[in-house]
């Protein structure tokens, strides 16, 4: 092989190394995030173990007790926290 092959596939095996745990960080950052916003909230939840990205600042965040909810930022900017059904079975 030659330099050049060599130096781009160890170029991107330090990208995807070192791009992964971020990915990682951000993704327990938010869950964590979550599960405070659903707290203050006044709802149940614990903890929120799985999160979907529905739109930039619209989350569906499923909690370690089963109930699912809706986190969203409304027109005027305020944290909204709606209870979303239980997923069918």
């Amino acid at each position: 092989m030659n330099k050049r092959t060599v130096l781009v596939a160890v170029s991107l095996f330090l990208f995807a190394f070192f791009a992964g745990p971020s990915f990682a960080q951000d993704d327990e950052a938010l869950k964590k995030d979550l599960t405070a916003v659903i707290a203050l909230h006044g709802m149940p939840c614990g903890e929120v173990v799985a999160v979907t990205v529905q739109a930039e600042n619209d989350f569906a965040a499923s909690c370690k007790d089963g109930n699912r909810y809706r986190v969203y930022l409304n027109a005027e900017g305020r944290v909204v926290v709606e209870k979303l059904a239980a997923p069918p079975a």
